[in-house]
């Protein structure tokens, strides 16, 4: 295996692709980059057992084809120190040394056999196929995973929802306090099916999105998905289970309606839940005649802040608790300067929509479940 590689190229791959590299490796093996070379494309592999990234690069020189497992953090900590320039590989295919020779100098990294390396995990016959938008793809991760959970009893919590219906895709997370759900047009669904994305391989995921432009091919049967890219092709093992019914959760009937502006609503929140108990969290909001008072105290350290805030409300008064850092958060992943909070009452939980200038209503909500108050 012999080729010649732009080092910032080789270093851009690598770095995209180790990040699926987990720390804590059942198998020593998966330390390593999974690297082989046929005509002049270089595949580099690497999995955690329930993620595989595959990307790829065009080589120079090629003189021998061949596969070799590289060490990850030696390779990254090495290609990390050149500046952009052709570096000779040269791997011996009994020793498995990897020799890496530049203009100046040379280096000697110890590789290993690939044959150890497991197989990425396969699309069954019986799938689903379709093309997805890479902007929309983005998008409706990043409006949701923030919402999703860490539950070892509830592990269908820990992930992505992704529901295909009709000419429509939903994206949903919830932890049980908080929930996001995230709608767009997608031309191409023709089927109703769905699946759970986990959150760490969503998170993955949107890193490497970043750098496309292209329709993403997205494939999945029950047990797996596999997102497929201009330079890389992503496959993941799925969370198996039923996901909860959001729809039965997301109140109706929301008679108070408020509009404000968004920032300064997160800005009075964090001046006032300072003062707030660090075991709840917990801030009032009293909202009536056009303003929204919030309040927080912490009885035991006799400590307390309120402040006043001007919105736009129609409605009757409601008073209701939330815990502020979840409220922070909420409103931290609505991307339009205002934003519509909609109540029932005290003990219903809040929903908050952006607010958009064009007719998009609908596209994202956000729900937040109330604290109680204690009189």
């Amino acid at each position: 295996m012999k080729f010649t590689v732009s080092s910032s190229a080789l270093l851009s791959l690598l770095a995209t692709t180790g990040k699926v590299i987990s720390n804590k490796n059942t198998l020593p093996i998966l330390d390593y980059f999974l690297l082989e070379l046929k005509g002049d494309e270089l595949t580099v592999t690497t999995s955690d057992l329930e993620t595989t990234l595959v990307g790829h690069l065009k080589v120079d020189n090629v003189e021998r084809e061949g596969v070799i497992a590289a060490p990850g953090k030696l390779m990254l900590d090495s290609l990390k120190e050149f500046p952009d320039m052709p570096l000779e590989f040269d791997v011996n295919d009994t020793t498995w040394e990897i020799k890496v020779r530049w203009a100046s100098g040379s280096l000697s990294i110890p590789g290993a056999s690939a044959v150890s390396y497991p197989a990425m995990q396969t699309i069954g016959a019986e799938c689903k196929e379709i093309l997805m938008d890479v902007d929309m793809l983005i998008a409706g991760i990043n409006k949701t995973i923030f919402a999703t959970a860490d539950d070892e009893l509830r592990p269908v919590m820990n992930g992505v929802y992704f529901n295909f219906e009709e000419g429509k895709v939903t994206f949903v997370a919830t932890d049980a306090h908080k929930l996001v759900r995230s709608m767009a047009e997608c031309p191409d669904v023709d089927f109703n099916a769905s699946f759970i994305l986990p959150k760490k391989p969503a998170n993955l995921l949107k890193g490497v999105l970043l750098k496309e432009e292209e329709p993403i091919r997205v494939v999945f049967d029950a047990k797996n998905v596999s997102f497929e890219l201009k330079n890389h092709k992503f496959v993941c093992r799925l969370i198996e289970g039923n996901y909860p019914n959001y729809n039965a959760v997301i109140p109706t009937a929301n008679p108070n309606k408020v509009l404000v502006d968004r920032v300064e609503l997160v800005n009075g929140i964090k001046r006032v839940a300072v003062c707030s108990n660090p075991t709840t969290n917990l801030i009032r909001m009293d909202i009536s005649n056009n303003r929204i008072s919030l309040a927080a105290q912490d009885i035991d350290f006799s400590v307390s802040a309120n402040e006043t805030i001007s919105c736009s409300y129609d409605g009757s008064p409601v008073t209701i608790g939330f815990k502020s850092t979840f409220l922070v958060e909420i409103l931290n992943n609505i991307d339009t300067p205002t934003v519509m909070i909609e109540l029932a009452d005290s003990t219903r939980a809040g929903v908050f929509k952006p607010v958009y200038d064009d007719k998009r209503a609908g596209e994202v909500l956000m729900l937040l479940m109330p604290m109680m108050i204690n009189a």
